[in-house]
């Protein structure tokens, strides 16, 4: 192993640690947060175990929970678990970050448990600051180990250049600094361990090093079950070429050593079984599929809008990894004796993760899914730096050009989801994407283009009223509770009433080139599912026939207690219509919102 005071790489690995706790703790401090806390959302469930074993002792109906979804806002329902069949709640993640989390709920317990100021019930300030600091704590680990392994096959600048890049200009940064609590810092650190520790016992095989893999792959299995494929990296890793040669060299291998592979196999298998033991004390079954109604769809997985999509494509949001992906065929021609482990596992593991049905992963900054592979990406990401280091001025200036993009882009992203507001995870389109891209402030009422790829910002021409309604002579206009907008009557959404009427009026092709509406809307409490937030449609139609629809969704634009006029356009489409309506729809919500004084017009462009 080169020496590990490496100037480059050790630099940029105290600057990359450095960096992470500055974004974790003065930028955004997520354990200070009142509704987006560390233990919410996803890590409220990976966490949920602890408080139900070690502070409730009640891991079978979990009663507490309600009191604390209330109290502390961890989700907006009592998700962390569903009623099983036997009658028992069963947590719907694995216990794999549980017990990585451990350590560190034990320290916050123990605080909380002498403290005159913050209760010891599992989620008050120490809970969600230990957390925290234990995700920190990981990544420092992870970064450290992958900087060791690198430095073995690569020069030490090349190595610093590659976490300088996975740290500043990837989504790595968002997952180690601000949201690391999650699976996938873990699960990188899992892997930089992971490749250390076969290297180490291909150096000298013995026992120890055996179970130590073994550990680590098991973890990773009951972190997330579809790691078990990390057992690739072990048994593949530096397989010589050519291929057929160096399998048998390996498999003679396995064989001479096969007791050391026994023991790596039954300690993974003891470790990942944690999971068949929770399920069989909880159900009484060993195997409980824990998603519901999320799956895969092994036979068409979703490779493209994974990597490309404006919704949460990986290559979209995270372009760096372009240059890992380049360089996979630097290490086919230059480092072959661990190409197959990278690709191999690089392959299968993308494979499954698009296969998923969410393939976007909810709430995600970009295409979360994948930063635990980085940690396996390195490795042909350092071997493009080194391929292009040696080349051409040109080539040096274009990438490391596009290497300072990619720094702005990822940093401008990672702001623009938290603290700037603009960034909608899992909400993006083409349009809205680029009407931000880039830009630290934007109208508000750009936000419609996540629900329309229309918008119109030049010069109306000759506008023309179409259709007025104040509700004044509506009959059904029901009450909702809030006081009309405007004269007596007010059009009312609400639980039970979750359509209004069709407005709508005979238009032929070549009236206009657009048609604007616009309504007044009030309500009482902002709806912020934005599955439930209510929609204005605007349709061209046929006789009965929808030729063309787009539609926004209000609250996007409307908060709690206030009134606001809200328009919408849509441009005319080139087939034939005869007609032109406006409709709205609650969308299953239950909030109550009024709708008043539609005017819908024609207009023109210059």
């Amino acid at each position: 192993m080169r020496n590990l005071s490496n100037k480059y790489s050790l630099t940029a690995m105290i600057i990359s640690w450095i960096f992470i706790l500055l974004v974790g703790n003065v930028y955004y401090p997520k354990w200070q947060k009142k509704y987006e806390a560390t233990i919410t959302w996803d890590v409220s469930g990976y966490y949920w175990y602890l408080p139900s074993i070690f502070i409730y002792k009640d891991l079978k109906q979990q009663r507490f929970g309600n009191e604390i979804i209330k109290k502390y806002h961890p989700s907006a329902s009592f998700s962390q678990s569903f009623v099983h069949a036997s009658g028992n709640r069963v947590m719907k993640y694995s216990a794999g970050l549980a017990l990585q989390y451990s350590p560190f709920f034990g320290v916050a317990h123990l605080y909380a448990l002498n403290s005159d100021k913050y209760p010891a019930d599992g989620f008050s300030r120490p809970y969600q600051l230990a957390i925290s600091i234990g995700s920190w704590l990981v990544a420092i680990i992870g970064l450290f180990f992958l900087r060791r392994v690198l430095l073995q096959y690569f020069t030490d600048k090349n190595v610093a250049l590659t976490l300088l890049v996975l740290v500043f200009a990837t989504n790595y940064l968002n997952y180690s600094a601000i949201d690391g609590a999650m699976t996938h810092n873990w699960l990188f650190t899992i892997y930089a361990l992971l490749i250390w520790s076969s290297i180490r016992f291909y150096e000298r095989p013995t026992t120890p090093r055996a179970v130590g893999i073994g550990a680590l792959v098991g973890l990773a299995a009951l972190t997330r079950p579809t790691e078990i494929i990390g057992l690739l990296i072990p048994l593949l890793w530096a397989v010589d070429f050519p291929l057929p040669a160096g399998i048998k060299k390996r498999i003679h291998f396995v064989k001479r050593h096969w007791k050391k592979y026994l023991a790596a196999l039954i300690i993974g298998g003891l470790i990942g079984s944690v999971q068949l033991f929770y399920w069989k004390y909880v159900t009484g079954s060993w195997l409980v599929y824990s998603y519901e109604d999320q799956g895969f769809s092994w036979l068409h997985p979703h490779i493209r809008p994974g990597l490309f999509s404006y919704k949460s494509g990986w290559l979209k949001y995270t372009p760096a990894m372009t240059f890992a992906l380049l360089g996979f065929w630097v290490l086919w021609r230059e480092k072959r004796s661990f190409f197959l482990a990278t690709i191999v596992f690089f392959g299968l593991f993308t494979y499954i993760a698009f296969s998923w049905d969410i393939w976007w992963y909810g709430g995600s900054l970009g295409q979360r899914s994948m930063v635990q592979s980085y940690a396996i990406l390195a490795f042909p990401l350092t071997a493009f730096f080194q391929y292009i280091l040696r080349k051409g001025k040109s080539f040096k200036i274009t990438v490391g050009l596009l290497l300072l993009f990619f720094t702005y882009y990822n940093i401008w992203m990672t702001h623009q989801s938290h603290l700037g507001g603009i960034f909608f995870t899992d909400q993006m389109t083409k349009a809205y994407f680029w009407k931000i891209f880039g830009r630290w402030h934007v109208p508000e009422d750009a936000c419609k283009l996540m629900d329309t790829d229309e918008e119109f910002t030049g010069e109306r021409m000759a506008v023309k009223p179409l259709l007025k309604i104040d509700f004044e002579d509506e009959k059904d206009t029901l009450d909702c509770g809030l006081p009309p907008i405007s004269g007596q009557h007010s059009l009312c959404l609400n639980k039970e009433r979750q359509y209004s009427p069709a407005f709508g009026f005979p238009y032929q092709k070549g009236a206009s080139k657009w048609v604007r509406t616009t309504a007044t809307f009030r309500c009482q409490f902002k709806e912020w599912d934005v599955w439930k937030m209510t929609q204005m449609i605007a349709r061209f139609k046929k006789d009965d026939q929808i030729v063309k629809e787009r539609a926004i969704r209000i609250y996007r634009l409307l908060d709690s207690g206030k009134t606001r006029s809200i328009y919408m356009d849509i441009s005319c489409p080139s087939e034939d219509f005869n007609r032109f309506e406006v409709t709205f729809w609650n969308a299953e919500g239950s909030k109550p919102i009024l709708i008043d004084d539609i005017l819908i017009e024609g207009y023109d462009v210059r």
